[in-house]
């Protein structure tokens, strides 16, 4: 840049908030324009204020003034006409485009109400504002006339100038003789040349000043190329597509000295840029609490209110314990709580937050008084005695040794997160009376923002650049598949040396890369965020702009995410709806229903010893938190005989703790296996129930107050270094912890020891408060399964009745329990699954392709009417638009009218009754007596048609279409007669394989179906196919190398077995084949080796032992491999000595199953390949 470039200020610019359109991330642009010298930059996103905040923040940065700006777009007519206008002259037109920008604190405020009305009132194709809105909220905005696609442009394009001169002089009139600019640009394009000549004249005419700007989408010029592809992943183009949107090259965050040289003539368009961002002197600043009011009594305040709301509480909570004989908390004095709750009290009033817990309290308590299930906590507000007192939390926290500092720190002063756990199906409510309560326009949502993910964006570059699809999914599937890890395709090209290779010896591959790496990240898409909701003192939009997306139905949602709520001063909650505890409430309503008493699940004991049986046994399937195959196989080493087992397994079981070794470390201390040993006596007390190990970041807070006097406020703040591993931070905590530590006569050693294991352990520590609530709910679901298992399976199968692969796992959980899972029948089974005695009713409304409308509709009809006779009297008794052929045809595939006769029969009926079923209503609704002139009901059954006399559908086609209709076969299974084969040869059954690493080599039988023949770009044919085993179903890809090795061996309704590799990608879960073998051929293939699966923490003499000797028992020709693995860490597999083979068969399986687990031997067969 030249020192006397002449001063420019860029305008007009869209970042990546301008979804799918533009390119620039609002760092970068910041950065860039202050190394050019520029004094200020705007954001002008299309319609919308989504990236103000952080534009804000990253422009004070990078030391440049934010003009904060918006791209409107304006109706034609009434933005509220959702329909094109007629402009004479131009034709149909829905908007056009014109730059607003906040002059000041009140045009800030102004854009703030135009851009929600766009969104809220005026959607049509874009968030629409009109001239009279603008005229009502154009106080302390400037406005400029936009580019091409703004009014003045657009009549000047036509030819119109006449129009254009009348829109301008309006513009000027409606924002003021001095704040009405026209903008002049060049990105190439001829119409602009037309435009500019006709914008210099109208400029002189009327005396309105000219702006240059470059409508900026991206930031260097060597950008163009990803912008291009970024406009066709939002457009559904390809590069080489025809009639699509383009961009010229010029659309660059230019310097200076290249603005002057696009427009020599006209410094003063230029300098005019200079005064406008000299007139833009608004400013984010730091924003007080803007809490909604909440009412009190009459005499008193908020603060006084609220403790005594606390102190009333607490009493209360203090009497049931007393007068509670499974209170195992009876230990600790009263007066301990009461002192707790004094400090607390106190500093929540001295850092303002007593609305905030009177504003949850207040609707929490509704929820309990309305019968909404509340979780008993989630995160850290379980340690805080106040929230346990006014019954937000239902855990103790003094019991549970959990810390409110950990909470609400009063030396890092942020506002409280209370999350709350709803039953998922009841949560709604609980929002709609919190919108009664503060008032409609002061209740909202919260956006969240999708972005452009290493893998997501390769595989969108890759269709827009027209790259074949399976080139595409190769690549993709190099980058590692790691659920919560930020990974990067830079990182991928690091750690995998394939990808790398291929970036650097394939031309293009690495234009697909390069473009994904410059898209990567950036913002593709808003929603509605899970849970967080906004309550504000006024309507919302005089705080935050508001957005609704353009799907019908979607919620009203601020404009910015909830981290940026929460910076702005808004109050921010979180609603989550949890599902479990709807599960909950089902089972207890189903169990009161049955018994007319209802469990209280709130004064059980915790030390129940057949619920710790279920546990040890993993028999958790259906638990809230345990019932993973991984979670299941910890289960069994651990052993848990206590709850606080339970809080430490929901506390360890992720993938830091394993990987670095902490459970099997727990297990073994917990066994006596290794010795438990404190690195100081002072930690026996808050290390004792974890055996030593440091498993909380509590226990990381209380270790700093024993050993170096550390306040638990400053404890915390040690703690969040830690876990962050902020160096700087580190080394001067590190100081202060081993300077007050010796003071406390603590040797150095010990000291220095002692911080680098808080230190090391921090990272993998996780909240005990958030671990302690969970646990419960886990204990509460593990009571009712083992004490009301009908009732509780029942409850399970109907709360995932829409997931096939869970119904199946779920049924197979129920089969195991010795639970019958009764077919569907129409005169017995309800909407859901039921209890019905000591077995459970399938419910009607998990059959697929009928619809609960229909359903009720049938229930009604049986409600009114009794028990259905035959499919005429069904089809007479019902409402034929709600139950219509298809569904009748889906309730005969499914079994659920088989008393009525035959399925084949009933299917070749369908057409007669339901034409009967249709004669009978209009009878009675013409109020005849009977049909065929008789009065009496004999008359109307002679004239019922006979059923088809058909052949009966044969097994296999019965459990087909049993399998179409629920997803999933009842009344049997084609595998049936192959459980000893999967039992040998698959390494996983199907409901497994989500608890894999992407990758790990699988081998699965099951059933084919939804089998489809595909054929590639290249003309190679191909197949994808689902895999039933009776415990999931999986989809498998069977690409073109491999499909044509087995295409005769699979077929639809085939049993088969699957070699390949597990893959997750983006979330779907499949297995890509590299053989297929049919099952019933298995047999004759020669068994090629057996493998045995041992857990390096199982490993000691006693097992060694036992192996041999089971190997010496089933001496034979077969090969035997033994694998040794420690989770998350290593896999190691070994080449046992030849003379060690042996004769693979169940019982040598199942003897090497009795001590190593389940699923620990795996029959390798050699596959064709």
């Amino acid at each position: 840049m030249a020192d006397n470039a002449p001063g420019f200020v860029h305008l007009h610019n869209h970042t990546t908030y301008s979804l799918l359109d533009g390119a620039q991330r609002v760092s970068e642009m910041c950065q860039r324009a202050a190394d050019d010298g520029q004094p200020a930059i705007a954001i002008t996103d299309h319609g919308n204020l989504f990236g103000v905040l952080e534009f804000g923040k990253k422009a004070a940065k990078a030391g440049i003034k934010p003009i904060i700006g918006v791209e409107a777009y304006i109706a034609p007519g009434s933005c509220t006409d959702k329909s094109p206008v007629a402009v004479p002259g131009v034709g149909k037109k829905n908007y056009y485009h014109l730059l607003l920008l906040a002059e000041n604190y009140v045009g800030y405020k102004n854009l703030i109400q135009l851009s929600s009305k766009g969104f809220l009132d005026g959607f049509y194709y874009r968030p629409r504002i009109d001239k009279e809105l603008l005229a009502q909220h154009s106080e302390g905005i400037l406005g400029l006339s936009a580019c091409l696609a703004g009014e003045v442009a657009t009549f000047l394009r036509h030819g119109q100038y006449d129009q254009a001169r009348d829109s301008a002089g309006e513009f000027r009139e409606l924002f003021g003789e001095d704040r009405f600019w026209l903008e002049i640009q060049d990105h190439g394009i001829p119409e602009q040349q037309l435009v500019n000549d006709g914008l210099f004249k109208l400029s002189k005419e009327l005396n309105i000043p000219l702006a240059a700007s470059n409508d900026t989408h991206y930031l260097l010029q060597d950008d163009h190329t990803a912008h291009d592809v970024l406009v066709c992943i939002q457009t559904g183009k390809t590069v080489q597509g025809k009639d699509r949107m383009t961009y010229t090259k010029q659309h660059y965050l230019k310097s200076r000295a290249e603005m002057a040289g696009v427009f020599p003539d006209h410094p003063a368009a230029l300098e005019n840029t200079l005064d406008i961002a000299e007139r833009c002197q608004f400013a984010f600043e730091k924003q007080p609490l803007h809490l909604p009011e909440f009412p009190v009594p009459a005499g008193t305040n908020l603060d006084d209110y609220f403790e005594k709301i606390a102190r009333d509480g607490l009493e209360r909570r203090l009497h049931e314990r007393a007068n509670s004989p499974v209170s195992r908390g009876s230990a600790i004095l009263p007066e301990a709580y009461r002192e707790r709750l004094q400090r607390e009290v106190g500093i929540i009033r001295q850092m303002g937050f007593a609305g905030y817990f009177l504003i949850t309290w207040d609707f929490i308590r509704y929820a309990r008084e309305s019968d909404i299930p509340v979780g008993p906590g989630r995160g850290s507000a379980a340690g805080s005695v106040v929230a346990w007192a006014m019954r937000i939390t239902d855990i103790d926290p003094l019991e549970y040794n959990l810390l409110f500092e950990r909470f609400l720190n009063p030396e890092r002063v942020s506002m409280p997160d209370i999350d709350i756990d709803f039953c998922f199906r009841k949560r709604e409510k609980v929002i709609d009376y919190v919108t009664e309560k503060y008032g409609r326009p002061n209740v909202a949502q919260i956006i969240t923002f999708g972005t452009m993910a290493a893998r997501a964006v390769i595989r969108d570059v890759g269709r827009a650049l027209e790259v074949p699809y399976s080139e595409v999914d190769k690549i993709a599937k190099l980058v590692p598949a790691q659920p919560g890890a930020d990974i990067t395709i830079a990182k991928a090209m690091d750690e995998v040396p394939k990808l790398k290779q291929l970036y650097n010896t394939d031309a293009q591959v690495r234009e697909l890369l390069d473009i994904a790496q410059r898209l990567e990240g950036l913002t593709r898409h808003a929603s509605t965020h899970a849970a967080g909701v906004v309550i504000t003192p006024k309507p919302i939009v005089e705080f935050a702009p508001l957005y609704r997306g353009t799907k019908s139905g979607d919620e009203v949602t601020t404009q910015w995410a909830k981290d940026e709520v929460e910076e702005m001063g808004l109050l921010k909650l979180d609603f989550l709806g949890l599902k479990t505890l709807t599960l909950i409430d089902d089972a207890l309503d189903s169990i009161e229903a049955a018994t007319g008493e209802r469990p209280d699940l709130a004064t059980l004991p915790l030390d129940d010893p057949k619920v710790y049986e279920l546990f040890t046994a993993a028999g958790t399937g259906g638990v809230f938190q345990f019932e993973s195959e991984g979670m299941k196989g910890i289960l069994r080493r651990l052993k848990p005989e206590r709850f606080e087992d339970l809080i430490a397994l929901n506390a360890l079981y992720r993938p830091g703790p394993i990987g670095g070794g902490l459970i099997d470390d727990f297990i073994q201390r917990r066994h006596g296996k290794v010795q438990v040993e404190y690195p100081h006596p002072l930690l026996e007390e808050i290390l004792r129930e974890t055996y030593g190990v440091i498993v909380y970041q509590e226990q990381v807070m209380q270790i700093a107050s024993v050993m170096a006097g550390y306040s638990l406020g400053e404890a915390d703040i040690l703690r969040r270094a830690m876990g962050k591993k902020k160096i700087e931070v580190m080394e001067q905590e590190e100081k202060k912890f081993r300077a007050q530590a010796e003071a406390r006569d603590i040797d150095p050693e010990t000291a220095k020891k002692v911080f680098e294991l808080m230190a090391f352990f921090a990272g993998y520590g996780f909240n005990k408060s958030h671990s302690a609530a969970y646990a419960l709910v886990a204990y509460h679901t593990a009571w009712l399964k083992t004490h009301h298992p009908v009732h509780f399976m029942a409850a399970v199968l109907t709360n995932d009745k829409g997931n096939t692969d869970k119904l199946v796992r779920y049924i197979k959980e129920c089969r195991d329990m010795k639970i019958e899972v009764s077919p569907p029948t129409i005169n017995a089974s309800d909407l859901d699954f039921t209890p019905d005695g000591e077995r459970i009713r399938f419910g009607l409304s998990a059959i697929k392709n009928v619809g609960e409308g229909a359903i009720r509709s049938v229930l009604e009809a049986r409600k009114e009417n009794g028990s259905f006779e035959s499919l005429h009297d069904l089809c007479g008794s019902i409402d034929a638009k709600s139950v219509n052929k298809r569904v009748i045809e889906a309730l005969i595939q499914a079994g659920a009218v088989d008393e009525f006769g035959g399925r084949a029969a009933l299917t070749a009926g369908v057409d007669a009754a339901l034409e009967y079923g249709q004669k009978m209503r209009a009878d009675r609704e013409s109020g005849q007596g009977s049909l065929f002139g008789g009065d009496g009901a004999e008359d109307a059954e002679d004239a019922k048609p006979l059923l088809p006399d058909v052949p009966e559908w044969d097994e296999k086609t019965r459990l087909s279409h049993e399998k179409a209709s629920l997803g999933f076969y009842v009344s049997g299974h084609p595998l049936e007669s192959h459980a000893e084969l999967l039992g040998d040869f698959a390494s996983h059954r199907v409901g497994m394989l989500q608890q894999l690493p992407s990758g790990t080599e699988v081998a699965v039988g099951g059933i084919v179906g939804d089998l489809r023949r595909r054929k590639s770009k290249r003309g190679d044919w191909w197949a994808s196919l689902t895999l039933d085993d009776m415990d999931g179903q999986v989809d498998v890809l069977v690409f073109p190398k491999a499909y044509q090795a087995a295409q005769e061996e699979i077929d639809d309704e085939r049993a088969i077995m699957v070699f390949g590799r597990y893959e997750v990608d983006e979330g779907r879960v499949r297995v890509i084949a590299d053989s297929v073998c049919p099952l019933e051929d298995l047999r004759e293939r020669r068994v090629e080796a057996v493998q045995v699966k041992i857990h390096a923490a199982d490993l000691d003499e006693t097992t060694v032992a036992s192996i041999l000797s089971i190997v010496e028992e089933h001496r034979g020709e077969t090969q035997l491999y033994l694998e040794l693995a420690r989770p998350g860490s290593y896999r190691l597999v070994a080449r046992v000595e030849s003379q060690l083979r042996v004769q693979p068969s169940r019982e040598f399986s199942a003897a090497m199953e009795r001590i190593l687990g389940p699923n620990t031997v795996r029959y390798r067969a050699r596959p064709q390949v």
